[in-house]
């Protein structure tokens, strides 16, 4: 979610400097040394480059975490499921054992059963197949049961350390945006973001009455225009890029998910030549930024950390590519 600003954005927000700060004071003097405007913009636009990435990052974590979530409570289950035959099938085998010792003494393929231990048991399996027929076939589905229990219980295993790597990268990365998110906070470059922001304004435009999903969409977009950017936000009243898009298209009854990434492989690609109200348009070469299209030049975004959704010329210096949602 990176926003292009070149030299002539950074010249006339100097200029804009030169009105606001009294006369005879410069700018390097409201400033701490060596940070002037454009050094203090470029800096705050870089670690805003960084929160947006980051935080995309972080949405596309969330996704895994959700699924290997439900991954875990399935293997959870199964566990579960095996435990309880497991233990009926140790009951049962039990009176066997037990059987067998008032009809002849315990047998020593059934003091491998008795002793609980899985590994055991299954290390001592040719020696419980000796055993008559019928006493065979049980002591085979309890090693059966046995395996799979212990498989199962390896699959929950693996399961719930997928969570907490997926829950400790996402801690990681939140710490990283809170970090520069205090950077980005700080007075210098408040200050200096509030006289850069004066100078991009744009008019207000017409907004496409289509009748097609897409504009259906963008219309209720352009509707939350002023929100503020705020990271994993998917509204009603805040967003980061991709939950503006998110939010807009489950107004008209399409849920997608909630990361440029994914949404970049959601829909049908579409040319630049072919872009029509609604279509999505993704910036950069990791897919860190998309907007929605609206026409002649324009879209609406969630741009950066600190910014508000608002109308804006598309960064073709950075487009990559777009996606119609049908």
């Amino acid at each position: 979610m990176r926003k292009l600003s070149g030299a002539a954005s950074l010249a006339a927000a100097t200029a804009a400097l030169a009105l606001v700060v009294p006369g005879g004071i410069s700018a390097a003097q409201t400033m701490t040394p060596r940070s002037s405007l454009p050094a203090l913009v470029a800096q705050a636009k870089q670690l805003e480059f960084q929160i947006n990435a980051l935080s995309e990052q972080y949405d596309g974590l969330r996704i895994q975490l959700s699924r290997a979530q439900a991954n875990a409570q399935i293997a959870r289950n199964a566990a579960s499921r095996g435990a309880v035959a497991l233990a009926a099938g140790r009951t049962a085998v039990a009176r066997l054992a037990a059987a067998n010792y008032m009809n002849s003494g315990l047998d020593p393929a059934f003091q491998a059963l008795t002793a609980g231990d899985p590994g055991q048991f299954l290390s001592q399996a040719s020696a419980i197949t000796e055993l008559d027929q019928s006493s065979g076939v049980m002591v085979r589905t309890l090693g059966n049961q046995v395996t799979q229990a212990l498989r199962d219980q390896q699959t929950a295993d693996q399961q719930a350390a997928q969570v907490r790597a997926l829950q400790a990268q996402m801690d990681g990365k939140k710490k990283l945006i809170l970090a520069k998110i205090d950077q980005v906070n700080s007075a210098a470059m408040k200050q200096a973001m509030a006289i850069f922001t004066q100078t991009g304004r744009y008019p207000n435009v017409t907004i496409p009455t289509e009748n097609t999903v897409g504009a259906q969409a963008l219309q209720a977009a352009i509707s939350r225009e002023g929100s503020p950017y705020v990271w994993g936000a998917a509204g009603p009243g805040a967003f980061d890029c991709s939950g503006l898009v998110v939010w807009a298209y489950a107004q008209v009854g399409i849920a997608l998910p909630h990361y440029t990434g994914w949404l970049w492989n959601f829909g049908v690609h579409v040319a630049r030549n072919d872009l029509e109200p609604g279509d999505l348009v993704f910036f950069f070469s990791d897919i860190s930024h998309v907007g929605m299209y609206i026409g002649d030049g324009m879209m609406i975004d969630a741009p950066n950390f600190g910014e508000t959704v608002h109308v804006e010329p598309v960064y073709w210096g950075a487009y990559a590519g777009a996606v119609r949602i049908a």
